[in-house]
């Protein structure tokens, strides 16, 4: 991934406001994206025991155990950074849950050398100011098939150390995924990522909390704007919450 001074571009973003009919009646062409099983074992170990440990002092990881080995889950981490992109992997990738994980990232994001590396790794692209129903409905498929997709509800990158008013998009993805099928059980496991800078540089340090996943299913009890605004607001204090929890030591 490239990691130089764009950080406020959107990278790796959830802009995306799909209603559940767009999501399932429009014609569109087809979204896909898959993981490269003989790339990702050489980039997981390349990443984990030398790019990782060489530009940070420290990475300090907790809350590993409330990612789920199977089923569908979307991770919800904060965006500081693009160093995320390649913290996320660190933290949540196969070396430490078992799962390959699924990233929906910025159109601009799947070009050029850095596009080939992403698109293996199991990335697809959205176009941020306009999001294609192709590539929503591809998150959702990917979620109803089991997978871990990871999405930044920020939608930005944000280097003021706060918690951003998170984007819909995610929650109506969330609550279509799981009123389209019985027993789905997806959950949204909020994550804080911090850096000993706001803007994080050779050898400081990260710190990664993982926090507790919050059950859909258990806000598609009212209509479908009210649990939308419901599950983003809720996901929203969680955050918050972890995030003042995630000090730095």
């Amino acid at each position: 991934m490239q990691l130089e001074s764009r950080e406020h571009t959107q990278v790796m973003t959830t802009q995306v406001e799909p209603t559940p009919e767009t999501l399932t009646s429009a014609k569109v062409a087809p979204v896909t994206s898959h993981v490269c099983h003989w790339l990702t074992p050489i980039l997981y170990p390349l990443g984990r025991r030398v790019v990782m440990p060489l530009y940070f002092r420290k990475l300090k990881v907790t809350g590993q155990e409330n990612i789920p080995k199977t089923g569908p889950v979307i991770l919800a981490p904060t965006h500081r950074s693009r160093w995320d992109g390649m913290v996320i992997p660190y933290a949540a990738g196969k070396p430490e849950t078992g799962r390959d994980l699924r990233y929906m990232v910025s159109a601009d994001e799947v070009k050029g050398l850095q596009g080939w590396f992403i698109r293996r790794m199991g990335g697809f692209p959205v176009n941020t100011r306009h999001p294609g129903i192709s590539s929503l409905r591809h998150g959702v498929e990917l979620l109803r098939n089991g997978e871990a997709l990871v999405m930044f509800p920020e939608g930005n990158i944000y280097q003021d150390g706060q918690i951003h008013p998170l984007k819909p998009g995610m929650a109506r993805i969330a609550l279509q995924v799981e009123s389209g099928k019985l027993d789905t059980n997806l959950v949204i496991v909020p994550i804080s990522i911090r850096y000993s800078e706001l803007v994080p540089h050779w050898r400081c340090e990260a710190s990664v909390r993982i926090g507790t996943p919050l059950k859909v299913a258990d806000y598609c009890t009212k209509s479908a704007k009210k649990s939308a605004l419901l599950l983003t607001n809720d996901l929203e204090t969680a955050m918050r919450k972890l995030d003042k929890e995630n000090v730095l030591s």
